[in-house]
């Protein structure tokens, strides 16, 4: 039982780290029809804004990992930036290009911001302690869940309250779901497109940014290709919960994160290595069932 409830905490924080990552894919999903493959190197970017350019394995922080305030600010502020720039140098100019076109054009600016990291920063990985203090166990009975699981369940649960409540209660929230229901019909009645796809990515740009402290903080060390699978899981999370919903890729990420970790956990010892092929094989049999999607989205035509 002690066991079972371990596994569950450790299913709902990586679901929570998923949904995340698929809700910034589904924002931008939402207003241009787009794919953003370039969405794990926002994740990248965020790492690497912390890091003062250098070849040692070992990475200097810009700032102290005590200064909180200042760490949030600096990779919030780069991965908005390096969103906004990616929409006004590339995306802006192919919107009503034809799919294909649009998917070429996310792979082109991941590639490019890949290497350009990898220019500044040289490809080593670099070993960065950030918040090394939430690895620290907290004890709750006969539990040991490392308060960094705590921290990331609530964080994504405040983040999921604060996007229902902008979607659906603002006057920004309204105009972001007009477009996504028809986007032309919403340019006629006066939504500024303009407007409501830069807040879009500055919103998947923030949500990126709170992943890549999460996921730095866990895993220790920086990679130019560190956000690859959580783009991966999350655009995966995004068709399995039903493409153009964005509650439904929250669900799918929330159940991806769950099937990972009970088949870590479950699975026989020779097997455990192969997790993510189960993972996937479980993804196809869902399609299979489901093929639009667990969450139906009627308005999935292009829109602009």
């Amino acid at each position: 039982m002690i066991l079972f409830a371990q596994t569950l905490l450790d299913a709902l924080s990586l679901g929570s780290l998923y949904a995340l990552v698929a809700l910034g894919i589904g924002l931008i999903f939402g207003m241009l029809r787009l794919v953003n493959f370039a969405y794990g190197d926002f994740i990248t970017v965020g790492a690497y804004s912390l890091i003062i350019p250098s070849t040692a394995a070992t990475a200097t922080m810009i700032v102290e990992s005590a200064h909180v305030g200042a760490v949030v600010f600096i990779v919030c502020t780069a991965v908005v930036v390096v969103a906004l720039v990616s929409e006004l140098l590339a995306f802006r100019h192919v919107r009503q290009a034809k799919p294909a076109t649009l998917m070429v054009t996310s792979f082109a600016v991941g590639y490019t911001i890949q290497n350009a990291i990898i220019m500044i920063y040289t490809s080593r990985p670099k070993s960065l302690g950030l918040w090394s203090e939430l690895l620290t166990p907290l004890d709750f009975g006969p539990l040991r869940v490392p308060a960094l699981q705590i921290v990331t369940i609530l964080t994504t649960s405040i983040l999921l309250l604060a996007m229902t409540f902008l979607v659906r209660r603002t006057r920004y929230g309204v105009q972001m779901r007009a477009a996504a229901a028809d986007f032309d019909m919403a340019r006629y009645l006066g939504v500024r497109a303009g407007s409501i796809i830069g807040l879009a990515f500055i919103m998947s740009g923030l949500l990126a940014a709170v992943v890549s402290l999460l996921v730095e903080t866990q895993i220790g060390v920086v990679s130019p290709n560190m956000g690859v699978n959580l783009m991966l899981f999350g655009f995966v999370s995004v068709v399995i919960g039903g493409i153009g919903s964005l509650s439904g890729a929250v669900l799918g990420g929330l159940l991806i994160g769950f099937a990972s970790a009970l088949l870590q956990a479950y699975l026989p010892d020779g097997v455990r290595a192969f997790r993510d092929a189960f993972v996937f094989g479980l993804i196809i049999l869902t399609l299979l069932l489901k093929p639009a999607g667990l969450v139906r989205v009627t308005a999935t035509k292009e829109r602009i």
